[in-house]
């Protein structure tokens, strides 16, 4: 083969708008994270998860009735179909368990009666039946793998304690669920990453809904997705006490490396949920007696932003990945279910442009996603092959 160079392409998408979209906007250099208008620090402060999902798929706040309307119908899809039971009992317990949950969530087809007929209070039900679905789902899997009961819905309980109570059996601590409800806030939606972009792209083929939720589900379990809080949780592990941080900030630099949960694709200043979630990890590490690694990062992040600068000359910030892996981790969940706590969360983003991709902004219909690609060939080059015969090659 001979040697060639390749034109430089923008890849990734980066920087280019694909679409235009009410539903979020991320001001990078300003450090800004907004949801339909709201700030995030207010929502995060003053909204629960279900009135935030509200704002995301009915594109304002609730009033009294509504948000109370809308928490009894969440509440009444927690119970998913029994088969989905016996579907997840019969899987190897050592599979990961965004395989699972990918798998698992068309299935929520079965208790939507709406399945599959056009109209946008058709697709808000079925966009709930998610919401409550996959959260219902990722609990069980978590018991049946266990080897454990699955524990029914505690209807008396919010979205996010009645998924720590039917994860591990007990109500949580009202300072535990309020920390992991204001998590569920700060999760639900960052405009267009790489899973809302997959679910906006499967629903530009006029695919139902579960199927591009489906589709996000298997984006987000990609490593340099979903997946980057439990990169930082084996960090953490990995280096172990506050006196090996030097060491291992010095071994990252010499190869190279990342320091995970440090540098983010769109913000150029502290990511705003990152500030939000570190004192709720210091809080939580005191609470359930692990303080070490709320301790840990909070050094990593001083120590590792100042070694970066100083070899790199280029400042990098906190995300939030870097706290929310010590939160979930010292509220006593397993590192391999952050990525599906993520997606619990997502689907009220990931529904909402769903909707926006198949109501809000059609003119008059959904316009398929079909980028190009500047072909610059193979061995032969951009120019055509000569086919040869098999006995000339």
């Amino acid at each position: 083969m001979d040697d060639c160079t390749l034109p430089v392409m923008n890849t990734g998408l980066r920087g280019i708008d694909v679409a235009s979209s009410k539903i979020c906007d991320v001001q990078g250099k300003q450090g800004k994270l907004i949801y339909r208008g709201f700030l995030i620090e207010d929502l995060a402060r003053n909204a629960s998860f279900e009135e935030t999902c509200f704002l995301l798929l009915y594109e304002r706040l609730p009033k009294k009735q509504e948000l109370k309307d809308f928490n009894q119908s969440l509440r009444q899809k927690r119970k998913i179909p029994e088969n989905i039971f016996s579907f997840l009992k019969t899987l190897p317990s050592e599979m990961n368990p965004m395989d699972v949950l990918q798998m698992a969530t068309p299935l929520l087809v079965q208790s939507d009666q709406t399945y599959g007929e056009p109209g946008i209070e058709n697709i808000l039900f079925s966009a709930e039946n998610l919401i409550a679905g996959i959260a219902s789902i990722t609990a069980a899997w978590e018991r049946i793998r266990n080897k454990k009961e699955v524990i029914a819905p505690d209807n008396t309980l919010n979205h996010g304690a009645n998924f720590l109570y039917m994860l591990n059996g007990e109500k949580p601590d009202d300072e535990t669920a309020r920390f992991f409800d204001t998590s569920l806030v700060l999760h639900a939606e960052h405009s267009f990453n790489a899973s809302t972009f997959t679910a906006r792209q499967v629903a530009s083929t006029r695919a139902h809904i579960y199927a591009a939720i489906s589709a996000a589900i298997g984006s987000l379990s990609g490593a340099l997705h979903g997946g980057a809080n439990v990169r930082v949780m084996k960090m953490l592990k990995e280096i172990g006490s506050i006196e090996k941080i030097d060491a291992y900030i010095n071994k990252i630099l010499n190869s190279k490396g990342l320091i995970m949960g440090l540098g983010h694709a769109v913000y150029q200043t502290d990511d705003p949920r990152a500030i939000i979630i570190a004192p709720m990890s210091k809080r939580m590490g005191q609470i359930s007696n692990q303080p070490l690694w709320y301790e840990l990062s909070r050094e990593l992040e001083k120590k590792g932003k100042a070694a970066f600068k100083a070899k790199k000359q280029k400042e990098i910030f906190s995300n939030v990945d870097f706290y929310s892996a010590s939160l979930f981790y010292a509220m006593g969940i397993a590192t391999d279910l952050f990525s599906p706590l993520f997606a619990i969360s997502r689907v009220s983003g990931w529904a909402a442009h769903v909707i926006e991709e198949q109501y809000a902004m059609a003119a008059p219909k959904p316009s398929l996603y079909r980028p190009g690609a500047e072909y610059v060939g193979d061995y032969c080059g951009p120019d055509e092959c000569v086919f040869t015969d098999m006995d000339d090659r």
